[in-house]
C-alpha cells in the first residue's frame, strides 16, 4: 500500500525496505534515541522478526491479543527515495494502553531529516488513510515538552483535550483531530 503527495510517499513496511530501515534505526540510536515512536517496536527487534510481527498485526486474524490492527508505513522523500521516517496507524483503540496513552497514530522523523516539514506531511497522509478506514475522530498523544510534535499535530487540526502523566511519570498531552470536520472543509 502506498499513499503519497507531491513530496513524500508512505509505503507499507516490506522486506525491500530492510537495508534503509536499518540505516535509519541506527541513526536514531547514534543520536541517543533508543525509542522510535510509531515504529511498532522496530527499536526492540531485528528487521526480519519485526516485519513478521508488523504483518501479523496488520491482519485482523493474526493481530497480537494485546494490540490492535495497525498499518506501519515508512516515509520516503520522492526526489531521492531517502527514508525520512515512519508512521504507525492503529485502526482502532481496542486495547487500554492505546485508549489511555497511545492513540491512533504514532510517528517519528529520522534525526537528519527533522525541521523540514516531513512530520506534518506524514501525519496529513496518515489522516487521509484514517478517513479511508472510517475513523471519524483520531486520537494522538505526545510528551508535553515535544514542541515539534505539538506543532505538527496542531497544524493538522489537533485540539488538546487532556493533560496527564504518561506511564513513565512525564507530562503528556492528548489531542483529537475530527476528520468529519476536515472532510467538510475540503
Amino acid at each position: 500500500m502506498i499513499i503519497e503527495n507531491e513530496t513524500i510517499c508512505l509505503e507499507q513496511a516490506a522486506a525491500s525496505h530492510q537495508t534503509e530501515a536499518e540505516r535509519m534505526k541506527q541513526e536514531f540510536f547514534d543520536f541517543g534515541e533508543t525509542i522510535i515512536n510509531g515504529s511498532a517496536l522496530f527499536d526492540q527487534m531485528l528487521f526480519p522478526e519485526w516485519l513478521v510481527s508488523t504483518n501479523r498485526n496488520h491482519d485482523p486474524n493474526t493481530v497480537r491479543k494485546d494490540w490492535t490492527v495497525a498499518t506501519t508505513f515508512f516515509a520516503f522523500r520522492k526526489s531521492d527515495r531517502k527514508m525520512v521516517g515512519m508512521i504507525d496507524v492503529r485502526h482502532e483503540l481496542a486495547v487500554p494502553f492505546l485508549q489511555e496513552y497511545g492513540g491512533h497514530i504514532g510517528y517519528s522523523v529520522r534525526p537528519s531529516e527533522r525541521k523540514k516539514g516531513y512530520a506534518t506531511e506524514m501525519l496529513q497522509l496518515a489522516l487521509s488513510y484514517c478517513q479511508s478506514l472510517h475513523i471519524n475522530t483520531v486520537k494522538l498523544g505526545c510528551y508535553a515538552d515535544n514542541i515539534a510534535s505539538i506543532r505538527t499535530i496542531e497544524r493538522c487540526g489537533g485540539i488538546c483535550v487532556e493533560k496527564k502523566l504518561y506511564t513513565d511519570g512525564r507530562p503528556m498531552l492528548v489531542y483529537q483531530i475530527d476528520l468529519q470536520c476536515k472532510k467538510q472543509d475540503s
